[in-house]
């Protein structure tokens, strides 16, 4: 059980390879593959030859390395890097002074072997579902470059999927690891709310805001998420919680995950390949029930209100006095934003609560729901309109339609890449959401490896 990350892993620890000359050839191909699809912001060229060098010396001096030792990554641009300036894919914050240090997350990667190569591409300040970004123009899919990557980690996602880098980093508030994990073809993991530190990231939607890995395989994701681990005192949702290593219980003999689909709310907004390819999860994982989260609908809601109200008040100042710095695809909700009520937002909590109750719920019989991660395949960049259950629904928005009601409630999520074919987009993957009770990220990522290796699903990078 391994993946490109593993494997790079294995060959520089055995000196099959260096790690400068896995570093060589990731930016060779990101030189040669990146001015077509736009995923990276900044490479970090130098830094990543000073840890290349380091692994190296390392081995040279006979110590036992890193599990990721050698392993090229990126992350979206909302995480500090030390010395260079985090643009949260915005204009407005170009201006500021570099990052003094890297953000936790950063940190533990590199403790874990990994070399940084660069910054990614997203959303501006992380408020969207398509990565069209105004300011460093559009991430484009790599299965496609005429469709849009997804968002707001498209970048990330993208690189991934175009054989740039094993591993990536971002961020999920209302979707944005799930949704381009989807529309790219590559596993991708929301963790449990509070699970990983967000220490040295730019800020969206505090009640809401995870980070997470994205990977070519579940063993690498699995990998990458137990570097991540680890309780921090400087976020205050992520100082309680020890690591969990899951890559261990992965590789052993544990009892058949109790599966359900998700139906109701999750199958009437899915197009027919999101409906084919939660099919094929259910079929490949055994599901035994079919079950409904009657609250869905509303916590969608109720996030919609949360993000408005905490995005609106982060950016308030700025937005009076930077205004036009802000691209238009964001700012006018983000005024709207500013406005909404007090008791708006304490209503949408209310709602939030009650409806994690009911999740729990499920999961007294079931380990894992099954969800479609995206309504339809990667539109064509530019799309204003998409069709869904009959009604026209605003595409940028739309996208994250399946994902925002568990943000919402903060459960784990992994999403596995399937390629259904209905004769309809046959050439792009469609993504599926194997949620997990909290805190049980090691059943969403059970679930991604038993569809990996049964051929149900699958990441193609190219």
């Amino acid at each position: 059980m391994s993946g490109p990350a593993q494997d790079i892993a294995h060959q520089v620890r055995s000196g099959q390879r260096s790690a400068m000359a896995v570093l060589d050839a990731t930016l060779a191909r990101v030189r040669e593959r990146d001015p077509r699809y736009n995923c990276f912001t900044a490479l970090t060229e130098g830094r990543a030859r000073q840890e290349a060098a380091a692994i190296d010396a390392r081995r040279a001096r006979g110590e036992a390395l890193p599990p990721l030792a050698g392993v090229p990554y990126a992350v979206k641009n909302l995480f500090d890097i030390a010395d260079e300036v985090t643009l949260a894919g915005g204009r407005v914050n170009a201006s500021n002074p570099p990052a003094r240090r890297d953000a936790s997350l950063v940190e533990r990667m590199r403790a874990a072997g990994a070399v940084l190569v660069g910054a990614l591409n997203m959303d501006e300040h992380a408020y969207g579902f398509t990565t069209e970004n105004t300011h460093y123009g559009p991430c484009r899919n790599p299965h496609d470059p005429s469709r849009i990557a997804g968002g707001s980690s498209g970048g990330s996602a993208a690189a991934v999927a175009g054989g740039m880098v094993p591993l990536a980093l971002g961020s999920d508030t209302n979707g944005s690891i799930r949704v381009p994990a989807s529309l790219c073809g590559v596993f991708g993991l929301k963790p449990t709310y509070g699970r990983l530190s967000r220490t040295g990231t730019f800020p969206f939607v505090g009640s809401l805001d995870h980070l997470g890995p994205f990977a070519a395989s579940a063993a690498d994701l699995a990998a990458a998420y137990d570097a991540l681990q680890g309780p921090d005192a400087e976020d205050v949702a992520c100082a309680q919680h020890p690591a969990e290593p899951v890559l261990p219980a992965l590789a052993s003999d544990a009892p058949r995950l109790r599966v359900a689909v998700l139906d109701g709310y999750f199958s009437e907004w899915a197009g027919p390949q999101a409906r084919r390819a939660v099919e094929i999860a259910a079929q490949a994982l055994g599901a035994a029930g079919v079950v409904e989260l009657k609250g869905a609908e509303q916590a969608r809601a109720a996030a919609f209100v949360i993000t408005a109200a905490e995005g609106g008040a982060l950016h308030r100042r700025r937005l009076v006095t930077h205004y036009d710095y802000y691209e238009p695809l964001s700012r006018d909700r983000l005024v709207a934003g500013s406005l909404v009520p007090a008791a708006w937002t304490q209503h949408a909590q209310r709602i939030r609560h009650r409806v994690y109750r009911e999740a729990l719920a499920l999961f007294e019989d079931y380990d894992v729901l099954i969800a479609p991660a995206t309504p339809v395949a990667a539109p064509p960049v530019g799309t204003d309109w998409l069709t869904l259950a009959g009604r026209q629904l605003p595409a940028r928005a739309s996208m994250g339609i399946l994902t925002q009601p568990i943000s919402c409630i903060g459960l784990p999520v992994c999403t596995a890449p399937t390629w259904p074919r209905t004769g309809q987009d046959d050439h792009l993957p469609l993504g599926v959401q194997l949620i997990g009770a909290p805190w049980r990220e090691a059943d969403c990522l059970r679930a991604a490896l038993v569809l990996e290796q049964a051929g149900a699903a699958r990441a193609l990078p190219l």
